[in-house]
């Protein structure tokens, strides 16, 4: 039997056009046992050279830590990024002149919205076109000239007009424009209202000519490169992901499956009272495609340990003994060395014993190995 298997061996060999392992040229002399490290006596470690294990696809690496991760998917739900949205609303009751900007439209920060007209307005700017126009003289005689019960007041009646006209919405530009020439025929009750951010308008539910009262929203604006996707996730799967956690969206287009980058940004801190799940929030890169709000897409999120362990690669593990292990290279030597593994991601497995960090092993070709070693074996015992 033992020629047998040897001349099978030989036979492997010859078709594969690699040379023959050292051991193999002396397959009479005994194989060194294994010691101390709980494997079986009889499983020796195997002689092969650098060369020998290149011909035979044997691929080796030191082992080092790895931060563990594992993709999570959970159905998510397009959101407006409230964090780069705003409202537009009047401070004070007007009717609208005209718009200048409508629903789907591109808007810049400072840009006029709408145009609003109102008797309130027509009042504070015709108080600050007067109390300007009192404060320009008595400045102009100065403190020498004026009491200082006047100065003070001038000043003051001044500030309180200009502060007013602000609060109702005009900016520096227009009041400055109202004040030009200290003309009380300038004080019309119109002012604009601005777009307070770049964006897209994406509400602009209103009619020219309807009288609006205070905090109306008449136009809304988001920034639709960065949406906001709220998924849902088991607690114990949302435990394991942070603040940053890279995630990939997609949905389904007429183009196919269409994938978007993006990052958690919070964990919410409630559970959903109906689903007992974890809601988090992604934040979505997303430069040329507009992401309807209410959309159902699916996420795909990475959880991560919360630390590197010492990882090998899934495929670098055998059982033999019936204990978990792996070939640790020694110089020629391939020694088979028992291990203790724990939690397995992402086709690597943590090691909790039996390696050390920057011990070389076989990441590639170990069922080879172990195919060899039970040969061996075999032989021995014929």
């Amino acid at each position: 039997m033992k020629n047998t298997v040897i001349s099978a061996l030989y036979l492997c060999f010859a078709l594969t056009g690699a040379g023959l392992p050292a051991w193999a040229n002396a397959a009479d002399d005994p194989v060194p046992p294994v010691t101390g490290n709980g494997v079986d006596e009889a499983e020796a470690a195997l002689k092969m050279t650098a060369a020998e294990r290149r011909a035979q696809g044997i691929k080796t690496a030191k082992v080092k830590r790895q931060v563990l991760q594992d993709v999570v998917t959970a159905p998510g739900e397009v959101l407006m990024n409230a964090y780069r949205s705003a409202q537009v609303t009047p401070r004070v009751g007007a009717q609208i002149v005209a718009r200048h900007a409508r629903l789907g439209d591109a808007v810049t920060q400072g840009q006029p919205l709408v145009t609003l007209s109102s008797v309130e307005v027509s009042r504070a700017q015709g108080d600050l076109v007067e109390s300007d126009r009192e404060w320009r003289r008595v400045k102009e005689l100065g403190r020498k000239v004026v009491s200082a019960k006047r100065y003070v007041s001038a000043q003051v009646a001044r500030q309180r007009a200009y502060a007013a006209v602000r609060a109702y919405g005009m900016n520096k530009t227009q009041i400055n424009t109202l004040l030009q020439g200290a003309d009380a025929s300038r004080a019309t009750g119109e002012f604009d209202l601005f777009a307070p951010q770049d964006g897209i308008v994406i509400s602009d539910a209103f009619v020219v000519g309807e009288f609006v009262t205070p905090g109306r929203v008449l136009f809304e604006l988001t920034d639709i490169t960065a949406p906001w996707v709220e998924a849902q996730l088991n607690p114990r799967d949302a435990a394991s992901i942070t603040i940053g956690t890279p995630v990939r969206v997609s949905r389904d287009s007429h183009d196919g499956r269409q994938w978007f980058d993006g990052k958690v940004v919070q964990l919410h801190y409630r559970l959903d009272t109906t689903t007992r799940t974890r809601p988090v929030r992604i934040e979505v890169s997303n430069n040329d495609t507009m992401m309807a709000e209410g959309e159902y897409v699916e996420v795909a999120l990475q959880t991560t340990d919360a630390a590197p362990s010492l990882a090998v690669p899934r495929e670098a593990l055998l059982l033999m003994q019936g204990s978990q292990t792996v070939f640790r290279v020694e110089g020629d030597e391939l020694q088979p060395q028992p291990v203790e593994t724990g939690v397995t991601h992402a086709g690597w497995t943590e090691i909790k014993a039996g390696l050390a960090e920057g011990d070389e092993i076989v990441i590639q070709g170990a069922f080879l190995l172990k195919s060899l070693a039970l040969k061996s074996q075999i032989g021995e015992g014929d």
